[in-house]
């Protein structure tokens, strides 16, 4: 089966199909509909042959169906008809969800991905579960009001850096997890990874909206959770 992954972001919407080499890309931003992203999608990858969809969407995605708005993209994402849109059969996950498949080796990981917002999920024995910790109070708003792009922007590196290291020291000492994977573009902001996490690569979305279609467990057929089998190795 060939497959078309779409990771849907805040920034840029970016893709890929099976066999394909290198992934295509094109602007998002907070005007950005579901139609609109189709239409991109249609424009950019019209070389490309495909059977199958797969969607991370920067969002709650429940059961397989959207089921509120994005906060830095366009409206009319619930609604949205996708498998009409790609006369093709569709699976939407989280984008956090989705990274977190292709970056999941074993054991009990917690993802979060540091990005236009907070991306989070945990994967526990194969089993994923995506997660909304971005929302979560914290001081004097949200969790990603401090360590997502618009806490960076305005506070500084400095000072953000300091919020991701200690909410992130929060969130494992809660969660105990054997493996810590910090995705999204920001992680690069970093000097130094916190204790106990790795860095995860903006790529293995790709392998996750792949793996998606060889899980036991399908999103849309009334589970909010995906099983698959753990990689040995680190996905690439």
């Amino acid at each position: 089966m060939n497959v078309l992954a779409i990771d849907v972001g805040g920034t840029n919407i970016k893709i890929l199909a099976t066999g394909a080499s290198e992934p295509r890309k094109f602007p998002s931003g907070p005007e950005m509909t579901p139609a609109g992203m189709v239409a991109g999608i249609r424009e950019i990858a019209s070389d490309w042959k495909y059977d199958a969809v797969s969607i991370g969407y920067p969002g709650l995605v429940r059961r397989g169906k959207i089921v509120a708005e994005p906060h830095n993209l366009g409206t009319g994402w619930i609604a949205y008809d996708f498998t009409a849109a790609f006369n093709c059969p569709v699976k939407l996950i989280n984008d956090a969800a989705m990274q977190a498949l292709g970056s999941y080796q074993g054991g009990k990981m917690l993802f979060l991905g540091l990005g236009t917002g907070l991306g989070s999920a945990l994967v526990m024995d194969g089993i994923v579960v995506p997660m909304e910790l971005a929302r979560l109070s914290y001081q004097k708003a949200t969790l990603e009001d401090y360590v997502g792009q618009r806490g960076l922007l305005r506070m500084g590196k400095k000072r953000w850096r300091r919020h991701v290291f200690y909410s992130f020291a929060k969130l494992i000492e809660a969660m105990f997890p054997d493996d810590v994977v910090l995705g999204g573009g920001n992680v690069t902001k970093l000097k130094d990874l916190p204790p106990g996490c790795r860095a995860g690569d903006n790529a293995n979305s790709f392998v996750g909206a792949f793996r998606l279609w060889d899980s036991t467990i399908d999103p849309s057929k009334g589970s909010d959770v995906i099983s698959i089998e753990p990689s040995p190795t680190p996905a690439s």
